[in-house]
């Protein structure tokens, strides 16, 4: 019995003198007011702002945080003087505020939350190791699957998270430019991979989508040595495009995310086009009946009386000849026809030979633009880059409903233009295969876009991600998805000027839908950004844990404490002041919030995010002299 009080009387620093709802003022002892305790020889912490403590009330052990510390003047009868002299006293207390978190019960356990306050009198301790690390104590059984990657700042104590409550949810990684936050990014799931490598339908289970806007994980050690790469570029020509079937390119849906098309107008215009283009190909003659609609479609547009829109037909005439003919000789295509205004209908140039008259097919067949359709020949249709095909039926589909006065030019024609501008683009960074395998031989995929002009670098994740997310539905709950999407305001923001409000909520619903109703089907997203408050809220707000590395900008710290509910106040404070590496981890995987130091990846294993250094840039005793002669 005496190791034990004398232990305990080490450990006291003093009594509750006062209870404000969750806080909880601890009158120190005047004895205990050192840096350090010492206990069967060894040094012990006492008690500091940032510490765990813990009150004892019966059985319950009481766990409360400093939070802050104050001297309280003594206002207790004064003594009295002696010899004469006035003896000098100290007249101050120690008082510490604490904040509860939680309690440790007769079974052993540390549980978050308030189940009991404690009583004016209770007393308090420095924590013993043992107690410290049941409070760190992630895993809800011993046995549980976990992975260990950081350990506490102020206590130095291993901490080990749990594989289940961590990966099956959303989780967020905030942090500025250098804090730290790839490293914690990478950590987390390379040491994942690392322990469920060695279980069973893994592979088959589980799947991983990384996207990665700056190249940082394409290194081959890096997050696991089995993952499939996709290294676009919109640059020039290569031969490491996405893997897709030319039925999923020139599927509705995949064009309206790559060309943007507004969901009233523009979409249902594109599934006209594809029906129209994918009924032609399955014609026994697909050349021969091209020319036999481009002919039939000319001497529409020669025929009629609306000046206006026949002019501009004809201009997409041209346009689905472009391919065909030199560019000299399409701009000279329109020459030897003109518009007789007094009859409201075109003829041959010069001549009194209208195109609505009884030889009208005769006087349409000495055109250059009838000489021009005549002139395409099957090897010129079937050499031609199907996307290039799919581009001559979008004018054609165009040029029907404008001669039918069923669509608008003005709304059609802008998602021609975006297809013509994004059809480079397109074919460099999808490759098109008979039997294509997004994944590959692995469960891991990197798609680094650090090469992807700024148009794709949206619309590729949010294709990708869309449609990842549609197949893993068939799966039902039966394996899981991971979307891992590093520099997430790319692709999150809330704010952006390149593209329509409609399509930014368009693009945002997207990523919204996968991550509120993403774990009824096993997916799940994890987010990391240097800008939280660009960031979509709802997106933020889903998230189920967080890693909180440095923020600085007060925009940021105002979302962060919106958006994270369980970080108290010093926690909060804590973040601007965030040494490199360090983060707070909160969410519910951790029943209180952590201040965890992240351990360090291998330089082959880490992301390729460090910041220059100056001196790798030249030597200091080269050609231009010795470091002594510099100075």
């Amino acid at each position: 019995m005496v190791e034990p009080l004398l232990k305990d009387a080490v450990l006291r620093i003093g009594e509750v003198s006062g209870i404000e709802g969750r806080r909880v003022f601890v009158l120190v002892d005047r004895n205990k007011n050192s840096s350090d305790l010492l206990l069967d020889g060894e040094i012990v912490k006492n008690v500091a702002v940032g510490a765990y403590v813990e009150i004892r009330k019966g059985f319950l052990s009481i766990i409360g945080k400093a939070e802050g510390e104050k001297l309280q003047e003594d206002i207790g009868p004064r003594k009295a003087a002696v010899g004469g002299a006035y003896q000098s006293l100290d007249k101050n207390k120690r008082v510490l505020t604490l904040s509860l978190c939680g309690y440790i019960g007769p079974d052993g356990k540390f549980m978050g939350g308030i189940k009991e306050l404690p009583l004016i009198g209770n007393e308090a301790y420095v924590l013993t190791d043992t107690k410290i690390h049941t409070i760190h104590s992630l895993l809800k059984e011993p046995e549980a699957l976990s992975i260990r990657i950081a350990e506490t700042a102020i206590e130095e104590v291993p901490v080990d998270l749990p594989v289940d409550g961590l990966f099956n949810s959303h989780i967020a990684i905030f942090g500025n430019t250098g804090s730290g936050k790839s490293n914690t990014l990478a950590s987390l799931y390379q040491e994942l991979f690392r322990v469920l490598n060695r279980r069973p339908q893994f592979k088959q289970n589980c799947r991983f989508l990384v996207l990665d806007f700056n190249g940082e994980y394409t290194r081959e050690a890096c997050l696991t040595t089995e993952k499939t790469v996709y290294n676009l570029t919109t640059r020039e020509d290569s031969d490491t495009g996405i893997p897709i079937s030319m039925d999923d390119l020139l599927d509705v849906e995949t064009l309206a995310v790559l060309v943007e098309a507004t969901e009233k107008t523009q979409k249902p215009f594109l599934k006209r086009t594809l029906r129209f283009y994918k009924n032609a190909k399955d014609k026994g003659h697909y050349p021969e009946y091209l020319k036999a609609i481009l002919r039939n479609k000319l001497k529409d547009v020669l025929q009629m009386a609306n000046k206006e829109i026949a002019f501009r037909l004809l201009d997409y005439m041209g346009e689905i000849l472009r391919p065909f003919v030199t560019e000299e000789d399409r701009r000279d295509l329109q020459s030897d026809i003109e518009f007789h205004n007094t009859s409201s209908s075109f003829r041959l140039r010069g001549t009194t030979r209208y195109f609505n008259d009884n030889d009208a097919d005769a006087a349409i067949a000495t055109t250059k633009l009838a000489a021009a359709i005549e002139s395409i020949t099957a090897e010129m249709v079937n050499d031609l880059p199907e996307l290039d095909q799919f581009r001559l039926f979008l004018h054609l589909q165009l040029a029907i409903d404008l001669y039918q006065y069923k669509v608008q030019n003005d709304h059609i024609y802008p998602v021609i233009n975006r297809f013509i501008a994004k059809q480079r683009s397109i074919a460099r960074t999808f490759k098109i295969s008979a039997t294509p395998n997004f994944w590959g031989p692995h469960n891991v995929v990197v798609v680094n876009l650090r090469d992807v002009n700024l148009d794709m670098r949206k619309t590729i994740p949010l294709l990708l991600g869309k449609n990842v997310y549609n197949a893993h539905k068939t799966e039902g709950n039966k394996k899981s998805l991971n979307i891992i999407v590093d520099e997430a305001h790319n692709i999150l923001s809330k704010e952006s000027f390149r593209e329509t409000e409609e399509w930014k909520d368009y693009r945002l619903e997207t990523f919204e839908e996968i991550i509120k109703e993403g774990r009824k089907f096993g997916v799940f997203v994890t987010i990391a950004s240097q800008r939280p408050n660009d960031i979509s809220e709802t997106i933020i707000s889903q998230a189920h844990n967080y890693f909180i590395h440095q923020l600085i900008n007060q925009k940021d710290l105002f979302t962060i404490g919106k958006a994270v509910s369980y970080i108290d106040k010093i926690t909060e404070e804590s973040i601007p002041t965030l040494a490199v590496g360090t983060c707070i981890f909160s969410g519910v995987a951790t029943p209180m919030p952590l201040k965890l130091r992240i351990r360090k990846l291998p330089l082959a294993q880490q992301p390729s995010s460090h910041t220059l250094q100056f001196s790798t840039l030249w030597s200091l005793s080269g050609p231009l002299g010795t470091a002594a002669e510099d100075k």
